[in-house]
């Protein structure tokens, strides 16, 4: 069974940081890309950042780039996504997703739909 089990987040003042894990199992890395999505109320939901499982590659949508970072550790088959200097706007339900192809236009990160998702955690950023 593959499970992707998100953790980390939580309510921070905006300049604050956030480090969110996703735990995955039951499939295996180099076969995916594995994905941050996000979602706020009233709106589409966003690629945030993808990590290659084959060759640890890191994307990210221009509206994070320089202040999230993504990372992975193979032997625990965990993601990271380290979260700097947030802002009210980041503020949204996160999931991280396993996804078979993604590329970046325009610095917009687009991510096919996830064969695979995580129940998503909350982070929410005050002003």
């Amino acid at each position: 069974e593959v499970q992707l089990v998100e953790s980390g987040g939580g309510l921070v003042q905006a300049g604050g940081s956030l480090r969110l894990s996703c735990a995955v199992s039951g499939l295996t890395f180099d076969d995916y890309g594995i994905g941050w999505f996000r979602q706020a109320p009233g709106k589409e939901r966003e690629g945030v950042s993808c990590i290659s499982g084959s060759d640890g590659s890191t994307y990210y949508t221009d509206s994070v780039k320089g202040r999230f970072t993504i990372s992975s550790d193979n032997a625990k088959n965990t993601v990271y996504l380290q979260m700097n200097a947030l802002k009210p706007e980041d503020t949204a339900v996160y999931y991280c997703a396993a996804v078979g192809s993604w590329g970046l236009r325009l610095g917009i990160l687009h991510m096919d739909e996830p064969d695979y998702w995580g129940q998503g955690t909350q982070v929410t950023v005050s002003s």
